[in-house]
């Protein structure tokens, strides 16, 4: 009676090793997708392939998948982005009606000259 028991705690601890192994190789993947990582695909088919490396990649999809954040994206600055100028600012219609003379201008310079018209008088003289 004490070998059935015995096994049955055998078959018991290897299954939950067995799952146990497949359930940490997955934390990485689980931490990026929290994270919105954009190669949170990658990171995910990398734990897959850490489990035939024994886990030797798996330190490093961790700190792969820890890197991103989607408030600050790959950068530690915390100070937040600039906003954009909206688009009814003056100084920005000012702008851009400078760069459309500017491109004007460019373009005008850039035509090629039209050619001189001949008047009768400079035309060269048949003799004949």
């Amino acid at each position: 009676m004490l070998d059935y028991v015995a096994l049955g705690m055998l078959v018991f601890v290897g299954i939950v090793l067995f799952y146990g192994v497949i359930a940490i190789h997955d934390i990485p993947y689980e931490i990026a997708v929290h994270r919105k990582h954009p190669q949170q695909d990658a990171i995910h088919v990398a734990g897959w392939i850490s489990l035939f490396t024994l886990h030797a990649i798996w330190p490093f999809l961790w700190i792969w998948a820890t890197l991103y954040r989607e408030d600050r994206g790959w950068g530690f600055a915390t100070t937040t982005p600039t906003v954009a100028p909206a688009l009814d600012d003056p100084r920005l219609q000012a702008l851009e009606q400078e760069v459309g003379e500017l491109k004007a201008r460019l373009a005008a310079l850039e035509a090629p000259p039209a050619p001189p018209l001949e008047t009768p008088a400079e035309l060269p003289r048949q003799e004949g």
